[in-house]
């Protein structure tokens, strides 16, 4: 005998996708992306957003944690779904970032780095390992996809927060904060190279159907961008460190070769989009996972700025601009996809 039918409220906890901080990553590069572009009380007022839906997801995170401990393994133990969860790593991160940024606030920032390097360490010292001890694994088709370069993205999010508050750590600890963050930009690397290999065996020699080309394949491109903004923070913070000193030709090279590569990714990924929607027909519907396709686009846009600025390419500066207001109006479409999606499950008082 099975007991009455959850409600709507329920279902939502218990289903609640494992990378649903991605609203927060996509709100909190979207608030720097406008305020670098040049509309900083647009960037503050995003920036609050960001903060109240991280709130809230911390709530249904917790709940849903108390209340369906055994959907949250079953996610946790999913080569497909775990590394959604790394969305919080980086949320945090982003919105550490624009504490110091935009508040001109370095304690926020020093106590969400501190939050940002903790979530980091369990979630990759759990959620790996008991993915490579699975002995039943999927095939590439099912379990890989762009939601794997996530743990890209949050990596280098500790490593570009780490820059903005190493100068602020007690006496004595830039430079190793300054080390750690380097540290971190070049595992950040270094895991993209692996995961990428295979992502893109996966799109170009295995059968790839319009279902299968979800919005998180822009972190593609997005794993990139934040490697880049890595990158550029390390170079602009040099000053701190001697080894960053000794290192500059090395980091430029290789940001602009991040900045390069999330460049290429742009057009074909735009390409395999109209593929999917225009000629297969794929209905173009709110999902979750295109949170992971709006903070691309805003990391894109602060990467590049960030960029034309620290290494002396102005030329660059019209084009970090220009996506700055796409990744907006990129925002504003899935914002309102969210809210339609949201109302559409109230329940109604008068039936």
């Amino acid at each position: 005998m099975t007991g009455p039918a959850p409600s709507a409220p329920a279902r939502s906890v218990r289903d609640l996708p494992p990378n649903i901080f991605a609203v927060v990553m996509a709100t909190g590069i979207v608030a720097l992306a406008v305020s670098a572009a040049g509309w900083p009380a647009g960037g503050r007022a995003l920036f609050w957003v960001g903060l109240a839906a991280y709130g809230v997801l911390w709530g249904l995170t917790a709940a849903r944690c108390i209340r369906h401990w055994t959907a949250v393994r079953a996610d946790l133990t999913a080569h497909a779904k775990a590394p959604g969860f790394f969305t919080v790593v980086a949320g945090t991160g982003v919105l550490g970032s624009g504490s110091v940024l935009l508040y001109d606030a370095p304690g926020a920032g020093l106590a969400l780095w501190a939050i940002t390097l903790a979530l980091w360490a369990w979630l990759t010292y759990t959620i790996l390992p008991r993915l490579m001890e699975v002995e039943d694994k999927p095939d590439l088709g099912k379990g890989l996809s762009g939601v794997w370069l996530l743990i890209v993205v949050a990596t280098q999010s500790v490593c570009v927060l780490g820059c903005l508050v190493a100068p602020h750590l007690p006496a004595g600890g830039a430079e190793p904060g300054l080390f750690a963050a380097l540290c971190f930009w070049l595992v950040g690397g270094m895991l993209y190279l692996w995961l990428i290999a295979l992502i893109f065996y996966r799109i170009m020699f295995r059968p790839l159907a319009p279902a299968d080309l979800t919005p998180p394949y822009w972190i593609n491109m997005g794993a990139m961008a934040i490697s880049t903004l890595g990158g550029v923070s390390l170079v602009s913070a040099a000053s701190g460190s001697a080894m960053l000193v000794e290192l500059l030709p090395f980091l430029k090279g290789l940001t602009l070769m991040f900045w390069a590569t999330a460049t290429w990714w742009l057009p074909v990924l735009l390409m395999l989009g109209a593929w999917r929607h225009g000629v297969k027909g794929y209905p173009l519907t709110y999902d979750h996972g295109y949170w992971g396709a709006v903070f691309p686009l805003g990391m894109y846009a602060v990467c590049t700025l960030r960029l034309a600025r620290e290494f002396g390419l102005p030329f660059l500066a019209p084009l970090g601009e220009a996506f700055a207001w796409v990744s907006l109006a990129a925002w504003t479409a899935t914002a309102i996809g969210l809210a339609h999606r949201v109302l559409a499950r109230r329940p109604n008082p008068t039936q």
